[in-house]
């Protein structure tokens, strides 16, 4: 059975019905010795203490795609089949264009919100490079199929969950294909191709989408091999220019390390609360060492690099969760690496998906403007106007317009 299935859920709401009506029904009709009748009470409560938490805990679960299943919640599952050491450039001198085409079958993914907005798919990967075998979420935006378009290539956005967290979370807690499709045919947001690929490689512990030889190879799945599938069974926009990376949270601070560290690959990333240094996620592998957190950290990458980046990238966060990291990712940044800030007050909430819900939106808009200039946009609708993003602070979000939309998405 299935932990995020229906029918896991109904027997739980089942069983916590049962486990309240047992004590109604047989408390005082207990019959035997005082000690049976004491342990036999002793047992209802327990079931219906047990039966409750269970429950609580699914639905929690389902609302944040916190785990996709047993395996994950129990950290017994691996998805990785090999970890060669890649070198610098997590390609271990493979010449990528020589490889074969990636020719992958999509199903149709399920769970709640999966067929919403169009419907998302789902393949299972084996990274010829990385060594990584696991699933990759893909949502088409509504132009893909219209053949009109048919010769057209799109923009793509991977999109990363925190930590723990299910690659469908963009799909199903934030609801980001929902949000987003009427105002990609209205052509207000870029028609962007969206990208989930599992990021939960190894039981119990956050990757740090690095590369860490002997043990995974994350970067590499992330920025080559799921890559390298896309763009063999979709219209995609070639790397860097058509291509950016997104999340909150952990995986925030894995898309702004995947695009500071691979402008080759990104042209753009968004960083919801995210952090600088692994340290930021105790359970985070690239944590366990000075020499990985060093090497994974953007801030450092940044800081290093001989020549600026040339990637733009979208940081928000709140006090002591995640701003103080994007203003000093800003301080840092040098043309032409563009950094674009932006305050969330405390009145927003807290780290929750509540908080990052209303900020797709406002974070895909950035992103049209970053690589929707040949966007398609909706017949007769105005396309967006080009990038006039500089490397500033943004205004505060008003506290009011903030609480308001967080609260609407509660």
């Amino acid at each position: 059975m299935s932990l995020t299935g229906t029918a896991f859920l109904t027997t739980l709401i089942v069983l916590s019905v049962v486990a309240v009506a047992l004590p109604l029904l047989l408390w005082s009709r207990l019959r035997g010795p005082r000690v049976v009748r004491v342990a036999a009470r002793m047992l209802m409560l327990l079931f219906a203490q047990g039966t409750a938490v269970a429950l609580v805990f699914t639905l929690v679960n389902n609302a944040n795609n916190l785990y996709d299943g047993w395996s994950d919640l129990l950290g017994t599952a691996s998805h990785v089949q090999q970890a060669a050491d890649l070198g610098p450039d997590g390609t271990g001198g493979i010449a990528l264009e020589q490889l074969p085409r990636v020719e992958q079958r999509f199903t149709g993914a399920g769970g709640p919100a999966m067929h919403a907005a169009g419907g998302v798919r789902v393949t299972q990967l084996r990274g010829r490079v990385s060594g990584v075998n696991a699933e990759v979420y893909v949502w088409l935006p509504p132009q893909y199929d219209e053949p009109a378009y048919r010769n057209h290539r799109f923009p793509v956005v991977e999109v990363l969950p925190g930590y723990p967290g299910s690659a469908k979370a963009w799909f199903g807690a934030l609801h980001a294909h929902e949000q987003l499709l009427p105002l990609m045919r209205s052509g207000r947001i870029a028609p962007f191709i969206l990208v989930a690929p599992r990021t939960s490689l190894l039981p119990g512990v956050d990757t740090g989408c690095a590369n860490v030889p002997g043990t995974v190879n994350a970067d590499t799945w992330l920025s080559v091999d799921v890559p390298k599938m896309v763009k063999d069974n979709f219209r995609a926009e070639p790397a860097p220019g058509g291509w950016a990376v997104a999340g909150y949270s952990a995986g925030a601070h894995c898309a702004l390390k995947l695009a500071v560290a691979h402008p080759d690959r990104y042209r753009a990333a968004v960083s919801l609360s995210g952090y600088n240094d692994p340290i930021g996620e105790r359970d985070s592998l690239t944590a366990r060492t000075p020499a990985l957190r060093a090497a994974n950290n953007p801030l450092l990458l940044l800081r290093r690099a001989t020549t600026p980046p040339p990637v733009s990238l979208y940081l928000s966060g709140q006090p002591h969760d995640g701003y103080e990291a994007a203003t000093a990712v800003r301080r840092a940044a040098a043309a032409p690496t563009n950094v674009h800030v932006v305050h969330v007050p405390r009145s927003a909430g807290g780290h929750t998906m509540a908080l990052w819900r209303p900020q797709v939106v406002p974070a895909f808009r950035w992103l049209s403007e970053q690589l929707g200039r040949h966007h398609v946009a909706a017949r007769g609708a105005t396309p967006l106007a080009p990038s006039t993003v500089g490397s500033t602070h943004a205004a505060p979000a008003s506290d009011t317009a903030w609480r308001a939309d967080a609260g609407r998405r509660r």
